[in-house]
């Protein structure tokens, strides 16, 4: 930053105004920031107590812990009191509030890398509040008369550069009217001494146009005196916070517009086409910049001067325009960073910015689920009350909504004993449901209306897949009674959230040459590697000779986006060895199931998803891996329509899906032998599904 010390026509007024600018002292921006996040700001206390209560109005009390609820003791989410400051309306991410807490104590940079939806522009904005407010100021862009393409610079206190603005608008004025009076007065002589001296009236016309245009383009000379105030924040209550996510070059680094008249005299006075950037604007403040990695290299280059210099000069970013001649003194971008993004975000980040980030910031990993404890399903009805409140136009949740809601929290956490913390999802589905009882008038929102809502508010995803599995149904697709050698109803999740049944065939066939595993479905690189593993499963246990033969390995209908994910292997591996044996397969049972090289069934993801698949397509039976029935949480109207056996081995597997008893049994005991693995129970005592809470 410079302080314009060149400049001497500074008026009268403004000199009772501006001062000189404050210098440096001891005094540090991170002890004020720490004082103010120290005494918590306005109402709601420090952030040492943020979200750790939830208060109810009079008349409420804490009932049943145990409950859905957290022991909330209320009729409606009206109840709830909502407050006011977005640091104490974060829920859940604890870890990345105490970083956030840390980083605007110390003016740090943070990074914070997680999915969708789950607070990182909300953290961004609450650090912005936490900020000190009294160390804000507006930037002024002066014409340099020395060089008008190197404009000058000069900070000023928050509110003072609109005083300064004006106060040479009104000197400005004032000349001009000065000027005006006197060019009237010469042309009156002019047009006088023609009329009656020459006796031309022609000749004073033209003489009187001269001086006006003269005059008029003389004036021009006093706009370029005054100055454009480039960052104002007059009326700014907390520190500045600029969302710079996607922004292109000049948005995020600032700009000079272009000038079609730049010559003639008619040309805008350079300062007066500089534009501020983000980086501008976020000075004494926060700059958030989501999706980190869709910003081009250059652009994250010049970003990683702006904040290991804290000032950076704004010339045009078009090569071709006239603006790319001006570039003006270093402008102050004093502001603190958030870079947020999901894990692919670090592969494309330029490794220098990253490396800023971290050197002098802190990194944080955004938790998908949180522990269900009633203090957090507490913190859940809040956040309904609080999804209301912001929206202004939903009624309010009652206790039975609410208690459907967080079922659905649970739901989609797929973990068991957690909570989801996707909220901007979780919102989705208040919003519509509260819409939902909008549209009928009603006081509140039922549980009806969130069950009703679950419907509407279903994904593409989940909208393909009921479509697929439809079609399929159709078209008489799905196989789900009778038994059949080598083939097997798989289970596969599409997007995040949507089950879908893959069928898998197997067949052996002679080799013309030495045997090998041929598998389509434009298998990935993981599908590729659980295929080679299912392989070392078959050659360990077989009797035939498998060296000779080729092992054909089919994902029907697996759709252009390939297999991808080892879910499948237990799939794959009963398929072939039914093909082998020529044992056939229940077609009234879907398995999902990852597989070691041992025969060890290992978890998977979206095994509640599966389930519902299958239920809907009509399957009796689903075989999960055993480390996964924590994990179930399928809807109510799916517990009475399909059984879930939990496995921990392929024999265990084989003994549930393959048919004919003499040929199933001597294969199940042949493996069990060659793998040394027993099974530690009789499947026929399994229990049925797992209960969905």
């Amino acid at each position: 930053m410079s302080d314009n010390t060149e400049i001497d026509d500074t008026p009268d007024d403004e000199r009772e105004v501006t001062g000189t600018p404050p210098e440096d002292d001891d005094h540090s921006a991170a002890d004020d920031a720490g004082d103010t996040v120290e005494s918590g700001g306005a109402e709601g206390g420090g952030l040492d107590d943020l979200g750790s209560e939830v208060e109810v109005e009079s008349g409420a009390s804490l009932d049943d812990e145990d409950g859905l609820l957290g022991g909330l003791g209320i009729e409606s989410t009206s109840d709830i009191e909502v407050p006011d400051r977005l640091v104490d309306q974060v829920i859940g991410q604890d870890h990345a509030r105490d970083v956030i807490k840390k980083a605007a104590k110390q003016r740090r940079h943070v990074m914070m890398i997680g999915s969708p939806g789950t607070g990182k522009s909300m953290l961004a904005k609450a650090m912005s509040q936490l900020l000190p407010k009294e160390e804000l100021q507006d930037v002024l862009v002066y014409h340099n008369p020395d060089d008008g393409n190197e404009p000058k610079v000069r900070t000023v206190p928050a509110g003072k550069g609109e005083q300064i603005v004006d106060a040479h608008k009104e000197e400005a004025r004032k000349r001009n009217q000065m000027r005006t009076f006197l060019m009237w007065i010469i042309i009156a002589i002019i047009i006088g001494y023609a009329l009656i001296i020459q006796g031309s009236v022609l000749l004073g016309i033209l003489a009187a146009g001269v001086i006006y245009l003269a005059f008029r383009y003389g004036s021009r000379g006093n706009d370029s005196m005054i100055p454009n105030l480039l960052v104002n924040r007059a009326n700014q209550t907390t520190a500045p916070f600029e969302d710079a996510t996607g922004a292109h070059a000049g948005a995020l680094l600032g700009d000079v517009r272009h000038d079609p008249f730049q010559s003639g005299g008619m040309e805008t006075p350079s300062h007066d086409r500089v534009e501020a950037g983000a980086i501008h604007k976020a000075n004494k403040g926060v700059l958030f910049v989501d999706e980190i990695n869709t910003l081009d290299i250059r652009s994250q280059q010049k970003l990683m001067t702006a904040i290991q210099e804290g000032e950076f000069s704004i010339t045009g970013q078009s090569e071709r325009s006239s603006g790319a001649m001006v570039q003006t003194e270093p402008v102050p971008c004093d502001f603190i960073m958030i870079a947020a993004g999901n894990l692919d975000a670090m592969e494309n980040m330029h490794p220098a910015l990253r490396s800023r980030i971290k050197g002098y910031g802190y990194e944080v990993y955004m938790d998908d689920t949180i522990e269900d404890t009633p203090e957090m399903r507490r913190k859940l009805t809040r956040f309904i009350a609080q999804e209301v409140e912001n929206d202004g136009r939903l009624p309010h949740f009652d206790r039975e909504a609410v208690e459907e809601i967080i079922l659905e929290a649970r739901r989609r956490a797929g973990r068991k004993g957690h909570l989801t913390l996707k909220l901007r999802e979780l919102g989705g589905l208040v919003r519509v449901a509260g819409d939902i009882a909008r549209a009928e008038d009603q006081d509140v929102t039922t549980r009806e209306d969130v069950l009703q809502a679950k419907g509407r508010s279903r994904s593409i995803e989940q909208q393909l897949a009921d479509d697929y599995i439809e079609r399929r149904k159709d078209y008489e697709l799905t196989v789900n009674e009778g038994d059949v050698v080598g083939r097997v109803n798989g289970l596969a999740v599409m997007g995040e959230d949507s089950g879908i049944v893959l069928p898998v065939m197997a067949e052996v066939t002679p080799s013309q040459g030495p045997g090998q595993v041929i598998a389509t479905g434009q298998l990935k690189e993981m599908a590729e590697e659980a295929v080679q593993n299912v392989s070392a499963i078959i050659k360990k246990f077989s009797d035939e000779d498998i060296s000779e033969k080729d092992v054909h390995i089919q994902f029907v209908q697996a759709g252009e986006g390939g297999v991808d994910g080892d879910s499948a292997s237990i799939t794959v591996a009963t398929a072939v060895i039914s093909a082998l044996e020529n044992v056939p397969i229940e077609q009234n049972l879907a398995m999902t199931g990852s597989l070691s090289v041992r025969g060890d069934v290992l978890p998977v993801g979206g095994v509640t998803h599966k389930i519902e698949a299958a239920a809907k397509s009509g399957l009796d039976t689903v075989i999960i891996p055993e480390a996964n029935t924590q994990d179930v949480m399928i809807e109510e109207e799916y517990e009475e329509m399909i059984e879930i056996v939990p496995v921990s081995h392929i024999s265990e597997v084989l003994e549930v899906a393959l048919a004919g008893e003499p040929e199933k049994d001597s294969l199940v005991d042949r493996l069990k032998s060659i793998t040394g693995k027993a099974l530690e129970r009789e499947v026929g005592q399994q229990s049925g599904s797992p209960s969905p809470q």
